[in-house]
């Protein structure tokens, strides 16, 4: 797989695990939906009390694999995470309909739902890919 072939399989995939850096140093997972926004930035749906958005505050330094429908093919993104956490309900929404492939049915519950949770945008800039040929 080369460099544009990865990316095409990052964006055709909304499934993966993210791993962040606990305070002890070992890794933390999280099973995570996300979308490759149109600038190749990985974007998830986080709240704020969650390991993973405390752990990527603290330390920006995540791995993500993402794996498609064949469990033998995958491709992992290391990067840096950033976030979108003032007035987050338009990237909200965005992550929202790119991962389902739809509209929510109803957008003010969605934003309800979203404020009551706590809910902002991890950002994950993509710094290396692999397994890539050589």
């Amino acid at each position: 797989m080369n460099q544009q072939e990865a990316m095409e399989y990052i964006a055709s995939n909304t499934h993966g695990v993210l791993a962040t850096i606990k305070r002890d140093g070992r890794p933390q997972l999280s099973n995570i939906s996300y979308t490759l926004d149109d600038d190749n930035i990985i974007k998830i749906s986080v709240t704020e009390d969650r390991a993973k958005t405390k752990n990527a505050r603290r330390d920006p330094r995540v791995s993500m694999t993402v794996i498609g429908d064949n469990w033998y093919q995958y491709v992992v993104v290391e990067g840096t995470a950033g976030f979108i956490d003032e007035d987050p309900l338009p990237e909200l929404r965005r992550v929202f309909e790119r991962v389902a492939g739809k509209p929510h049915p109803d957008w003010d519950e969605f934003d309800q739902a979203m404020i009551a949770e706590r809910r902002i945008v991890m950002t994950i800039s993509i710094d290396r890919l692999y397994p890539l040929d050589s």
